[in-house]
């Protein structure tokens, strides 16, 4: 990213270190291992990100919500970052910057061994580098934030900026999805992404398609999020039960 180039990975939401080793192997950049909206406990996550890491892959967490316990937790457990849903102003973006980096960047405490083994080094290592190498992502979802967003893209110690969509149009008070032609929701994403441009903070997006995750880094894009391991396996489940005249139903995803 700081070559300017895209990048592209997915979101591990099954709470299963055998699907973060496989997936893992598929090619993404990086995956990001989803302790928001999922049942993955502390443990299993750590777990995944070790899985990740000796996959060749990059293990990034997003975390339930902002707070130093939660971000402290991930990074100390070995994700190589760290992504912070609904961050809406200056003050929230310097909170994480403040739970993410180590003295005298941030407040972060010293812990763990399961940070530097996921890196290969040791912990002397890990300390002195961490602060450089660890990924620091805050995520603009909400019109309050889009408001806001010059403070928060600029707020130092911000590595990059993640817009998630979904939540977006649901604080415009419209169905929620990856993809909206409201002219409200496109001037918010391209004002995220021009802001981004001005102040050269990479600035990354949830897609579900590849022709959209090829679209968006056409725009400028370079942290892009394409689907999720459940999204792949129903969706490729739908096509077979579809093309054996067994979906009853295109909108359930199983009756067991």
């Amino acid at each position: 990213m700081k070559r300017g180039e895209a990048t592209f990975g997915t979101w591990l939401t099954l709470p299963d270190p055998v699907a973060a080793r496989l997936l893992a192997a598929s090619g993404f950049d990086w995956i990001t291992v989803e302790l928001e909206h999922t049942p993955t406990t502390f443990e299993t996550a750590a777990l995944s990100y070790a899985m990740i890491a000796a996959g060749g892959c990059v293990p990034l967490a997003r975390v339930p919500i902002n707070s130093f316990e939660n971000i402290k937790r991930v990074l100390d457990t070995g994700a190589w970052g760290v992504i912070v849903p609904m961050v809406n102003s200056r003050a929230e973006a310097e909170a994480v910057v403040m739970a993410s980096r180590f003295p005298p960047v941030g407040r972060r405490s010293v812990g763990g061994q399961l940070n530097a083994a996921n890196f290969g080094t040791d912990q002397a290592t890990y300390r002195r580098e961490a602060n450089e190498q660890i990924l620091v992502i805050v995520m603009i979802e909400h019109v309050d934030a889009v408001a806001n967003a010059e403070e928060i893209i600029t707020t130092p110690g911000i590595d990059a900026i993640f817009i998630g969509p979904n939540d977006l149009l649901n604080s415009m008070g419209q169905m929620p999805a990856f993809e909206s032609n409201d002219p409200q929701f496109t001037d918010a994403i391209n004002r995220v992404r021009d802001l981004c441009k001005k102040h050269q903070v990479p600035v990354g997006i949830h897609v579900i398609s590849p022709e959209s995750a090829r679209r968006r880094a056409e725009e400028g894009f370079q942290f892009i999020a394409l689907g999720s391991d459940a999204g792949f396996m129903l969706g490729r489940a739908h096509e077979i039960t579809q093309a054996l005249g067994l979906a009853k139903n295109t909108g359930a995803t199983a009756k067991y």
